[in-house]
């Protein structure tokens, strides 16, 4: 969004030709690189830049992706991004950080619109801590001021309810729970703010790798609950974005 926006300056101020500016949007809808088309254009249509899903792509995939994606002039963040793939990405980006327990790299090239309301990201145990890693970071990266509050699951109620204060300062409200996933339903019946549940995988055989969470928290009784696919903290971060800034452009 800067980038073209210095561009159109450039071109009003005549620093810039007409034939320059249509040589720099050539590649604005998107870059055909064979085995991935990057959409230069999403964060005109959607205020956040597009994000590389690491997994299943070799390193090899992942680097041109990323170097393709830094001539943009947007931040480059990947997601679920082993070691090995942040080595390589340093390589051509060596400002590029990396957060180990959310696995995701990112390389800022631009300053992001802070939002001033807190996304909270709250979850049931310990084990549930990278995916709500992902969530946090994510938020973090996207402008949003993250309040964590990890191990406060339903089999010890009184943990969520001395630290009641954390939650509600928040604007947004990820739950992030495997097991049975209660929870999300918890949080979602003591707060006024929307609350965006993230079903695990964390739990013993008749969790089904995350199914039963999934169930429980879309059979939620407790209104404003709504609910990503299991260990998708990413996609939590991105709707609680969402919300965040229309709360910042309301007020």
């Amino acid at each position: 969004m800067e980038k073209l926006r210095g561009l159109l300056e450039k071109l009003q101020a005549g620093d810039v030709t007409v034939d320059d500016v249509l040589k720099e949007l050539k590649n604005l809808p998107y870059e055909n690189l064979e085995f991935a088309r990057i959409d230069n254009h999403r964060s005109l249509r959607r205020g956040v830049p597009e994000v590389i899903y690491c997994q299943g792509k070799t390193t090899t995939q992942v680097v041109e992706i990323t170097r393709h994606m830094l001539k943009s002039g947007n931040n480059v963040m990947g997601t679920r991004a082993d070691l090995k793939t942040f080595h390589e990405v340093q390589l051509i980006a060596p400002d590029a950080k990396y957060y180990e327990p959310a696995r995701i790299f990112a390389v800022q090239q631009e300053e992001v619109l802070k939002n001033e309301g807190i996304i909270a990201v709250v979850t049931a145990g310990t084990s549930d801590i990278p995916v709500a890693e992902e969530a946090a970071v994510t938020a973090e990266l996207f402008g949003n001021p993250v309040e964590k509050l990890y191990d406060v699951g339903v089999a010890g109620i009184h943990r969520l309810l001395m630290n009641m204060k954390v939650i509600q300062s928040a604007r947004v409200i990820i739950v992030v729970a495997g097991m049975e996933g209660a929870l999300a339903s918890v949080v979602g019946g003591l707060v006024d703010k929307p609350v965006v549940a993230v079903p695990t995988s964390i739990g013993y055989g008749a969790n089904f790798h995350g199914l039963s969470a999934l169930l429980a928290m879309l059979n939620s009784c407790a209104g404003g609950v709504s609910v990503v696919n299991i260990d998708n903290g990413f996609g939590a971060a991105y709707v609680a974005h969402q919300i965040n800034r229309l709360g910042e452009k309301s007020e």
